[in-house]
């Protein structure tokens, strides 16, 4: 469904680029689970927002690679028409929902507008806004449509931004950090709901985290970052069983665990090709 081509990400600085995301390649199949898994600025999340050209141009150039979605290339094609692909078949939920949702609007309102725009035959709109925060699993929602944002825990807040990226019915749910803002049984429950949504619409999920201890279960296959280097591609339930790249290892090993000892961090190797019997 997805194929990333060579792609190469750099940003303007200075004096200088510096590379962000560099040769990466990776498919993702329909109906499958790809967790994209690295410490913060390794390009995880520039990767995700570079499939859709949504990074801001300058000081992002993309010197090469490709996007396909379907077969076709979206790095082509212009951008009315990659502004019907973004929301409608490669949809976005972010890691911060109470900056994402607008203040000032209604939950209805946010949502029916996404409905409007990418579902433009949907003609009872409020039944459809009902039935898709019904479907994330919050409680009355005809009694919720009228809230606002700050009316809203965080837990509720991440599951309207999910709404809002699945009432157009998407393809690919490209998920960034979505549950860092949140507690810990807040964050068992929306990746349940992701698994459960996944099983229900069919959809493809790229999920984008830095924690290994959350994927287990969820992910069908991980592609493991480091530097804009992709240095690990496998199944999920092999790459945590044995990981093969020693900064894979690192961060397996950084999830805790119920009686283990504590112990120094190891030192993570200084390049991306580092392998596991470096010196």
């Amino acid at each position: 469904m997805l194929e990333v081509r060579d792609l190469t990400i750099k940003f303007a600085g200075e004096d200088r680029e510096f590379t962000a995301v560099d040769s990466l390649s990776f498919a993702l199949p329909g109906g499958e689970t790809l967790a994209m898994v690295g410490e913060s600025g390794s390009g995880k999340s520039v990767t995700a927002l570079s499939l859709t050209r949504l990074l801001p141009e300058p000081p992002a150039r993309i010197t090469s690679g490709d996007v396909l979605l379907d077969g076709e290339s979206l790095f082509t094609k212009p951008l009315k028409a990659l502004r019907r692909i973004r929301g409608k078949r490669i949809a976005y939920v972010f890691q911060e929902p109470a900056s994402s949702l607008n203040p000032v609007l209604s939950i209805y309102e946010q949502v029916a507008e996404t409905i409007r725009r990418h579902r433009p035959e949907v003609k009872r709109i409020r039944e459809e806004v009902i039935y898709w925060l019904d479907q994330v699993g919050i409680i009355e929602p005809e009694k919720r449509i009228w809230d606002r944002p700050f009316q809203l825990s965080g837990g509720m807040q991440q599951r309207v931004m999910i709404a809002m990226a699945l009432c157009a019915r998407p393809s690919i749910l490209v998920a960034d950090e979505p549950t860092t803002a949140l507690d810990v049984t807040v964050q068992k429950q929306v990746l349940e709901l992701f698994g459960s949504l996944k099983r229900k619409f069919g959809m493809s999920i790229i999920l984008i985290t830095h924690n290994f201890g959350i994927i287990r279960g969820l992910a069908d296959k991980v592609a493991v970052l480091f530097r804009g280097k992709l240095v690990e591609f496998g199944e999920c339930g092999a790459v945590l069983r044995a990981p093969s790249h020693p900064y894979t290892k690192a961060l397996i090993d950084c999830v805790p665990r119920l009686g283990a000892g504590l112990h120094r961090l190891k030192t993570i190797p200084e390049t991306p090709e580092a392998r596991p019997d470096d010196k």
